[in-house]
């Protein structure tokens, strides 16, 4: 059995994902052979392609799909055939129509959840969910800085927050976006072209500053980020849109308050399969209660998926971003 799947063999820019025909297999032990319904898109995947991500070469690319479970392998209990699923977790390999993976990672979904939605909330809405309740304590009443808001993982957390009674001020990069992080539940959205969102969040918190940061942008905002901080506030940097920090002097975090600083990855969240399949309980039960609606602001065949790479580059995108199969 044959699969349509994007691969690269060389890092570099969008140009250098293909589109090949691919072998599938039967599953072995610990193993599924899931049949994709869709397939989400995120910047893990940029970071992947363009050698931020050391991956070996070639490589088939994509972290996040939902379908249907063809086949299992010996060993796996929690699915089985027919089972509709969705995952956001390693190997690469997701921009495709079908393939076999590990199965401890791959969750079960209901079925008032459709594989869109599926697809474009696991690897964003896990995020969220680590954010919010496996890094540092969030409670009512936190306040929160998030950038890129109007982003995937941003309108999820703005609606998260928002069901949780977290104050949430966000920062976008237009009007618009703002409108949409608003619409999505932020507090407050900062537009950081036209405005210092340093000062617009110390006259936000009355000069308190914000209990925690959530950086997914990376250089461009982190060290200014520090400075939205209370004393004691927590920084969470969580990607590199804008390209990875720099060296952080530990003396400057002490000069800022004691402030307190991690680094993390979703996949070290996930990492045993009984915490991903809570994680993703967590996501779905958000979903399928309306605390959380997913939004997909643009789709793209699987065809076309180096123009959805420098759509994300050019942060052109809203929502989350669905490849179409």
């Amino acid at each position: 059995m044959k699969s349509r799947t994007i691969v690269i063999e060389e890092n570099g820019g969008p140009e250098k994902l293909k589109l090949v025909d691919m072998e599938v297999g039967e599953p072995g032990p610990g193993e599924i052979r899931i049949r994709h319904g869709a397939c989400g898109l995120n910047y893990i995947d940029v970071y992947q392609r363009n050698g931020l991500y050391k991956m070996d070469l070639p490589h088939a690319l994509g972290m996040e799909a939902a379908g249907t479970i063809e086949a299992v392998g010996e060993g796996v209990t929690h699915l089985k055939p027919g089972d509709r699923a969705a995952y956001a977790c390693h190997p690469a390999g997701a921009y495709c129509e079908a393939r076999v993976m590990p199965a401890g990672q791959v969750c079960k979904m209901p079925d008032e959840i459709d594989f869109e939605t599926a697809a474009a909330m696991m690897l964003q809405g896990m995020t969220v969910q680590y954010l919010f309740h496996r890094t540092t304590p969030i409670s009512e009443g936190s306040r929160v800085l998030f950038h890129a808001a109007a982003g995937g993982v941003g309108q999820i957390a703005c609606q998260w927050a928002k069901s949780e009674g977290v104050e949430l001020i966000g920062t976008a990069g237009t009007d618009e976006k703002c409108a949409m992080a608003l619409e999505a539940g932020a507090a407050h959205c900062i537009n950081y072209k036209t405005e210092d969102f340093v000062a617009r969040v110390s006259e936000i918190t009355h000069g308190e500053g914000v209990d925690v940061v959530m950086d997914g942008v990376g250089a461009d905002t982190f060290e200014r980020s520090l400075d939205c901080l209370k004393p004691l506030g927590f920084m969470i940097s969580f990607g590199n849109a804008s390209g990875p920090v720099p060296p952080v002097n530990l003396l400057t975090l002490a000069a800022k308050g004691s402030l307190k600083l991690t680094r993390c990855s979703l996949f070290t969240h996930i990492a045993r399969p009984e915490d991903c399949q809570a994680m993703a309980r967590h996501v779905m039960d958000k979903v399928s209660s309306g605390a959380v609606k997913i939004h997909i602001g643009q789709r793209y065949p699987l065809e076309q998926i180096a123009e959805a790479h420098r759509a994300l580059e050019a942060r052109e995108t809203t929502g989350s971003t669905m490849i179409t199969l």
